[in-house]
């Protein structure tokens, strides 16, 4: 019997078969499959980065998600069109946007020390600066996790008593201290300056453009000159007839805000022309006796943020047509709000007094989307908070705390 043979292939009887055509979506120019890819959303992309490895590389490009990232929480982008984190892909950060606002993150106290203190800090690039009694230190950020070193790569020191708070502009940390001084150090190198400021301790400072501003409980506002020359020149002295607990420089460098105690009759906010010292405006009228306020922040020329003992946060649009407050978000728990940040965007970060509380808000909200408790038992307020697209660091009496949001 003849061996059964196998069926023969199509390859076999017609010889081997053409390779299948490239699919005419290909043809098109790349511009073309941009455009049409830049109709999806977030979710369709991540499907169709899924189908092959070409469309996965296609489906990745930051120019598909920067239309995405700038409608979600602190992914880098500002209301001006600033991107914040250019060295990380858009992507990356539409996804971690996500944990914030689910509130997905890791906790992890990086240091503690004995005594309570009421710490300011900054964050630049690879390094925390935060404020410890009489000196500022500088701690290296770990290259993964959210660590710190533990001990300082460099500690900036000249006050006689406690900073009580500090900027960081330009390589340069201006500080304001319990002894009424204020000290300019430059981080890279050893030049520094000091020199009497107030009668009594300098709440608050901010440094723009060659000028210093301050505030003090001595209930005066001052404009100081670091010009050649000039170094420590007093230029104009302003009389809040209130305690300053805030200040701060507006982007245009023409003028500044002060926030007060509110202990009298007069706006806790008002807006200061930089050059000569005289009052441009006040900002609201309705604020209760003891409304004083303890932050604020620029978020562009005309848009101003600020918290205080009456528990709400204010959205001011400080422009000459308006200048009045836009939107309030109030604490749930009828806690002060001792600082806010927020990412020139869609979400503000606000610390309260009490039992270290972390709230995070989305501007297009009226209630409050996540909370942080970070202090328990033992009740301490978040004196300062800072972050970056991917950490949030708070600075309570005796810890800093971190949160860590790139965790899936």
């Amino acid at each position: 019997m003849g061996r059964k043979g196998s069926p023969r292939s199509p390859q076999a009887e017609g010889g081997s078969r053409a390779a299948s055509p490239p699919s005419p979506f290909w043809a098109l120019p790349e511009e073309l499959l941009l455009l049409i890819c830049s109709y999806l959303d977030a979710q369709a992309l991540g499907r169709l980065a899924q189908v092959c490895r070409r469309l996965r590389f296609l489906s990745s490009r930051d120019v598909l998600w920067r239309r995405i990232a700038r409608g979600c929480l602190n992914s880098g982008f500002t209301q001006l069109g600033t991107d914040l984190a250019p060295g990380i892909p858009v992507k990356e950060r539409v996804k971690v946007s996500q944990n914030w606002r689910h509130g997905r993150c890791q906790r992890e106290t990086v240091l503690k020390w004995k005594c309570n203190l009421m710490p300011w800090m900054e964050l630049d690039g690879e390094y925390l600066y935060l404020s410890q009694a009489e000196n500022i230190q500088a701690y290296q950020l770990c290259a993964e996790g959210t660590g710190l070193q533990r001990h300082p790569q460099a500690i900036f020191s000249g006050h006689q008593e406690d900073v009580c708070r500090f900027v960081l502009v330009n390589s340069h940390i201006v500080s304001g201290g319990g002894d009424g001084s204020i000290v300019l150090h430059k981080l890279h190198g050893s030049y520094s300056v000091k020199f009497s400021a107030h009668e009594q301790e300098v709440n608050c400072v901010d440094f723009q453009g060659g000028l210093i501003v301050s505030g003090s409980r001595d209930r005066t506002a001052k404009v100081w000159s670091l010009s050649a020359g000039r170094v420590g020149q007093c230029l104009h002295t302003v009389q809040t007839e209130d305690r300053v607990w805030s200040i701060a420089i507006s982007p245009l460098l023409s003028s500044f805000v002060t926030g007060t105690a509110c202990c009298g009759h007069i706006s806790p906010l008002r807006i200061w022309d930089l050059e000569s010292g005289q009052l441009l405006t006040c900002l609201g009228t309705d604020f209760h006796r003891g409304a004083g306020v303890l932050d604020v922040f620029y978020e562009t020329p005309s848009l101003l943020l600020s918290c205080g003992y009456d528990t709400y946060i204010r959205y001011w649009d400080i422009r000459t047509s308006t200048r009045k407050c836009v939107q309030e978000w109030e604490e749930p728990h009828d806690s002060a709000l001792y600082c806010i940040r927020s990412d020139k965007n869609h979400m503000i970060a606000s610390g309260s007094s009490y039992y270290g509380v972390v709230r995070l808000w989305d501007k297009r909200q009226t209630r409050c989307l996540q909370s942080f408790h970070l202090s328990s038992p033992t009740s301490s307020p978040v004196y300062c908070l800072r972050f970056s697209t991917t950490h949030l660091y708070a600075a309570l009496a005796s810890a800093l705390h971190v949160l860590d949001f790139t965790a899936s």
